[in-house]
């Protein structure tokens, strides 16, 4: 059978599209892995061309997996060789052959966010900067914006009255000397570092444009400036690249993002031809009605229209909850409704509920929990982030990089030895002043006489212990190297003798490190300490995800993209919500906004459930919520109003006050305004007689308590009691 018999119209052409520049919009659910896999098998199978001379990129390690997985499926050993990972494991990859040229060394350790932040904090303590007026997280924030950007310390020019970019630029330089003299790199670094070192060394470059003649990049529209520059590296002697993507799922630009790069593609590469995909396998035609009726509101976009072949499919069920545990039990409700109705199958694994914020899963969680109902939490504390697991990974970190300043500082206590806070405190000034790592400095202070002789007793003795792991690395297995340190620090010996619940928890967690530690050594045939550390360094929440147990999935929207399930609930559609407080009214933010709920609404195949709540406890503040804009951008009959059911009716008959009363408006969309509220709503444009116009950017609290905060064009923002506003809506 041919590789295209399986393929539609678009995507067989995508296929065969082999040469020059392509660029293949795939709408949600309309196979763009698909083409992917059958695009590199043609170009091996059909064309002859070897699979070492192909590179594909994605953005996380399970997509590349997948990808890798079903181009074995089609072609067998003969696809072995070829490049599929994803941007950050493929520069890693680059670094370690060639890292050296840059003045590090190939042992590099790599951080990850909370080690970055820990680092970050040290660096600005000792420039004396105030925490509470220069956050850690806005310094780490701006500084992976600017890597995103491709600008080092020396590059950066801060402005000369902005005192937070002239801090920036100090903790920048420090943060980078740090991390350079620790051996050490952070996400940031991995793409920064291999575009400095192609501009740097351009035969390094060549080694990579000769070696990959075809390229090809999944997710194009979540590429930042400096993977696109990295792209346009890899490809300016050819031009043979092939991206995939969708502009109207682009949700990263607070991270970098940029869907100008899918948007422009065809201006900086002239001669493209242009794909579109929109046959959608995944969703019912009512769905998909629904997200193209929205998402067309969003004016920078790519012009498509999904369609399907699939059924009709239900309508859209709307709830409108009192509270958030009223909206959770209406969850639980059709959960309970989806379980009797599917008696034979797991129907909790098909059943997937999206939010906004992680702090909206609370009271979903009291909820499965007091129902029995088994779930499992997207994107919550990782198991890599557990403190025991970090702790063991510091230890191995340290043993592979001596240099990893970060990893000795967490793990010299660690069980307790009674090495002083001020001893080592001591020994970090002295090893700052002369230019050395800890480690290092620990060797050259016992040679000093300021320490006292039960100090140097104790770091001796741990620097012994150390170093004799360190010899075990190149001929003990991984799993083995582990359990030695496990046993010679006493670590589980100090749990077993804490004896708690949380001790015991922690023990399995070590358990299944070791477990994972000796399924990565089947793998890999043995594989290296250094490459078990750098799979895990950059594993991602949506990596460690298998919707493999039969429990519901909870996640945030961000956490969904690239998922599908049978039934969706998107709780929480509310104004401050989604779209969320802080992205602001900017036209930008706004469409990202609004493509991020048009990602929610894909993801679901047969049924699609959204809800609200009146009045929603947020941080220990409750306040009344509008309901989202996004709302109204639905077709009317789409939609079916789910009424209150048996308790939650008891409470309030509010479904057949607001028909009686015309609050559930007829036209375009739904509009829902419950008793009590003034008719404020985010975004509008309104009048005051002293400040003049401006624009609502949130509305808080009920009737003649309410407040709005408005951002007047004259004087900036104001927050105002409605009651005394006096305001005239303008717009």
């Amino acid at each position: 059978m041919s590789l295209l018999d399986d393929l539609n119209p678009a995507q067989k052409e995508a296929v065969l599209t082999t040469e020059g520049p392509l660029l293949v919009f795939a709408g949600a659910g309309s196979g763009k892995t698909r083409v992917l896999t059958y695009r590199i098998a043609y170009l091996i199978k059909e064309k002859g061309i070897p699979p070492s001379r192909i590179f594909a990129v994605t953005f996380t390690n399970k997509a590349a997996e997948e990808m890798r997985e079903r181009v074995e499926r089609l072609l067998g050993r003969s696809a072995r060789g070829i490049w599929i990972s994803t941007f950050h494991s493929a520069c890693a990859r680059i670094l370690r052959h060639h890292i050296e040229q840059l003045g590090y060394q190939r042992n590099f350790v790599i951080y990850d966010e909370e080690d970055q932040e820990r680092h970050l904090k040290t660096v600005m303590k000792e420039l004396g900067l105030d925490f509470k007026m220069f956050h850690p997280k806005a310094m780490q924030s701006a500084i992976d914006q600017l890597k995103n950007e491709g600008m080092t310390p020396e590059q950066f020019q801060p402005s000369y009255y902005n005192i937070f970019q002239k801090r920036l630029a100090q903790v920048y330089q420090r943060y980078q000397e740090d991390l350079k003299r620790n051996n050490g790199v952070d996400f940031g670094d991995l793409l920064l570092l291999t575009t400095l070192l192609f501009k740097k060394f351009p035969e390094v470059l060549r080694t990579y444009q000769d070696l990959w003649h075809y390229v090809m990049v999944d997710e194009f529209q979540d590429t930042n400036l400096i993977q696109y520059q990295l792209l346009r590296q890899l490809v300016n002697t050819h031009e043979n690249i092939c991206v995939v993507g969708d502009d109207d799922q682009s949700i990263y630009r607070w991270r970098g993002a940029e869907v100008g790069n899918i948007l422009n593609f065809e201006r900086d590469f002239p001669e493209t031809k242009v794909i579109t995909l929109e046959q959608n396998y995944r969703s019912t035609k009512n769905i998909l009605h629904a997200a193209n009726s929205m998402v067309q509101r969003n004016r920078f976009r790519k012009e498509k229209v999904l369609w399907t072949e699939n059924p009709e499919g239900e309508r859209i069920t709307f709830f409108v909850a009192k509270d958030e545990r009223e909206e959770a039990d209406f969850v639980i409700r059709k959960i309970k409704e989806y379980l009797s109705a599917n008696p034979s199958s797991e129907p909790y694994r098909e059943v997937a509920v999206f939010y906004r914020i992680n702090a909206q899963s609370r009271a979903l969680e009291e909820a499965f929990v007091k129902h029995h109902i088994p779930y499992t939490i997207v994107g919550g504390l990782k198991f890599y982030e557990r403190r025991e697991i970090k702790d063991i990974l510091a230890y191995l970190k340290w043993v592979s990089n001596p240099s990893d300043s970060l990893s000795l500082r967490r793990i010299i206590n660690v069980p307790s030895r009674g090495i002083g806070e001020k001893t080592l405190e001591k020994i970090e000034s002295y090893s700052r002043e002369r230019g050395l790592s800890l480690y290092e400095g620990m060797k050259a202070c016992l040679a000093e006489d300021w320490l006292s002789p039960l100090a140097k007793e104790k770091i001796f003795g741990f620097l012994q212990m150390i170093e004799d792991f360190m010899k075990e690395v190149q001929s003990v297995p991984l799993t083995q190297l582990t359990m030695n340190i496990l046993t010679q620090t006493k670590y589980l010996d100090r749990l077993k003798e804490e004896g708690t619940e949380e001790a015991l928890s922690r023990l399995e967690n070590i358990d299944e490190l070791l477990s994972v530690m000796m399924e990565f050594e089947q793998e890999e045939e043995g594989g290296s300490l250094q490459s078990f550390l750098e799979r895990v360094s950059l594993m991602t929440e949506v990596d460690l995800y298998e919707n493999k147990e039969n429990r519901v999935s909870l996640m945030t929207l961000h956490c969904a993209k690239g998922l599908e399930f049978p039934v969706v609930f998107m709780v929480g559609m509310e104004e401050g919500l989604l779209p969320h407080y802080r992205r602001g009214e900017e036209i930008e933010d706004l469409e990202e906004e609004r493509r991020l709920c048009y990602v929610g609404l894909t993801r679901a195949k047969r049924k699609l459930y959204l809800s609200r709540a009146e009045r929603r406890s947020t941080f220990g503040v409750g306040r009344a919520n509008l309901p989202s804009r996004f709302l109204d951008e639905l077709p009317l009959e789409l939609i079916e109003v789910e009424e209150p059911s048996g308790e939650e009716e008891k409470d309030r008959g509010w479904v057949e006050r607001m028909k009686e009363t015309g609050e559930i408006l007829e036209g375009e969309g739904i509009s829902w305004h419950p008793d009590g509220f003034y008719p404020l709503k985010m975004g509008m444009k309104v009048r005051h007689p002293k400040f003049g116009e401006g624009r609502v950017r949130s509305v808080e609290g009920m009737d003649e308590e309410q407040k709005a905060t408005i951002l007047f064009s004259s004087v900036g923002p104001k927050r105002l009691k409605v009651k005394y506003a006096n305001l005239e809506i303008i717009e």
